[in-house]
């Protein structure tokens, strides 16, 4: 364990640009504005009361940002609200300094405070960006949006669709549940579940699609913990092309089931018959979308490449990081090391609302899983001895997993956040060609903030 001023030493002495020369000027900077603030907003659809919502310009979702691989993206941002905040870009092979993780890779931002990210954008793929300070209720209030990068000048197409989904948890009056933020009850079982469901910030939308054809659909999970489970009304099957951005090599499903921050690009056959977007979780259908045929101009799906961007790597010499997730409600942990000291499960749990625990210590910022030099590969090998699933997200990397996401046939693939069920071992096979001091942690975000974190050096 070391503590903050060691972190931010270290992290002085990395040499943060050197694995990403940025791209020349010829590249182009694409650059927008954010400004994250306090609105009523009646998020219960027109005609309910207003919540007090945190939001992007004004936006439910927030608005999507587009940029073509290779640019340099910059964002200048503006913090309105009455609490301290950040910007996470998630799934981007990001410079350590703009990843948005708060006095790790950068100070929080104040209210009232201006920061500019600026980065590259390396690969073409579906991202997304979210608060990462208190997220665990910045997200639940709404701060959140996509970030969409394309290998060709991004244009508005009709073939190429984000859905961004997620679930609010509204009390009987309609509005946003404030008084259970924070729940003990949330933070030790699955995490804060919603009872309200929206796609891109509306309940039940129509979606336009032209008549024929096929579209890609990016599909988004914005939730705080809720696993989310879709299908076609006529069972229509979908073909998946990249998972959390990455192409892998196309395969079909006949549900898709994302965990919190999980990315799935689709392809279906567009016709009037296409019908609704399902969820099913736990066998019921809500119908969560509704498509609509409509004629369109001439439009075209980019080019669809099943090519990785990078192969599985030679794993003969891997560094190996064991990381054993322990735990939360009807858990196995009576005790964890925390601020250094052991503590037993029930002090942690009612004085310092700490649940989950990483070989043996209540996780944070400050809860280092390994060192590894610049360019080793790396295995983390992620051993869930809880009774609860956990999407293990890794900042700043993807890594290569074979994945028993999809039912009972085993698939190979990059992710940058992998759903883990109950008793499973997963190896999460990484490069570490990206400098910087890097958190890996559980996206349920109570879990997260309950102690289920670490971070991963690299120099």
């Amino acid at each position: 364990m070391i503590n903050r001023r060691q972190f931010l030493t270290r992290l002085s002495g990395l040499s943060i640009i050197a694995a990403f020369p940025l791209p020349t000027l010829a590249a182009g900077h694409r650059r927008y504005q954010l400004t994250a603030a306090r609105v009523e907003h009646p998020i219960g659809g027109p005609g309910k009361p207003v919540s007090p919502l945190l939001l992007y310009n004004g936006k439910s979702p927030g608005p999507k940002l587009t940029a073509r691989k290779g640019e340099i993206l910059e964002i200048d941002f503006q913090n309105r609200l009455e609490q301290p905040t950040t910007i996470h870009w998630h799934g981007i092979r990001n410079l350590n300094e703009m990843d948005g993780v708060p006095n790790v890779t950068q100070a929080v931002v104040e209210p009232g405070e201006q920061f500019t990210y600026s980065f590259p954008v390396r690969d073409a793929g579906t991202f997304w960006y979210h608060a990462h300070n208190r997220s665990f209720e910045q997200v639940a209030r709404g701060l959140y949006g996509p970030l969409i990068v394309t290998d060709s000048e991004p244009s508005e197409n009709s073939r190429d669709i984000v859905l961004m989904a997620d679930d609010w948890r509204l009390d009987e009056d309609w509005r946003l549940d404030e008084a259970s933020f924070g729940s003990l009850h949330d933070w030790s079982h699955g995490g804060r579940l919603g009872n309200w469901l929206t796609i891109n910030g509306e309940s039940r939308p129509e979606i336009p699609i032209p008549k024929t054809g096929f579209v890609r659909l990016r599909v988004i999970n914005a939730a705080n913990a809720r696993v989310l489970s879709f299908q076609f009304s006529r069972k229509a099957p979908m073909q998946i092309i990249a998972l959390d951005g990455a192409p892998c090599v196309p395969f079909d499903t006949a549900t898709l089931r994302l965990g919190p921050a999980q990315r799935a690009d689709i392809i279906v056959q567009a016709d009037p018959d296409l019908g609704s977007l399902y969820e099913v979780t736990g066998g019921g259908n809500f119908e969560a979308a509704r498509f609509i045929s409509k004629p369109v101009s001439k439009s075209v799906l980019e080019n669809i490449s099943a090519s990785p961007w990078y192969s599985y790597p030679d794993i003969k010499d891997a560094k190996l990081i064991n990381v054993h997730m322990q735990g939360g409600a009807m858990g196995n942990l009576t005790s964890a090391e925390f601020e250094g000291e052991e503590m037993p499960i029930r002090k942690l749990a009612l004085e310092k609302q700490k649940f989950w625990a990483f070989n043996g210590q209540v996780g944070g910022y400050e809860h280092l899983l390994a060192d590894l030099n610049l360019g080793d590969t790396a295995i983390l090998r992620v051993f869930n001895d809880t009774r609860w699933e956990h999407t293990m997200h890794l900042h700043g990397h993807h890594f290569w997993v074979k994945s028993k996401e999809f039912g009972q046939e085993t698939h190979e693939v990059l992710r940058d956040t992998y759903l883990m069920a109950p008793g499973e071992t997963a190896d999460l096979v990484f490069i570490a060609d990206n400098p910087g001091l890097w958190l890996f942690h559980c996206h349920a975000l109570e879990h997260h903030a309950g102690g289920m974190g670490g971070v991963i050096s690299i120099s």
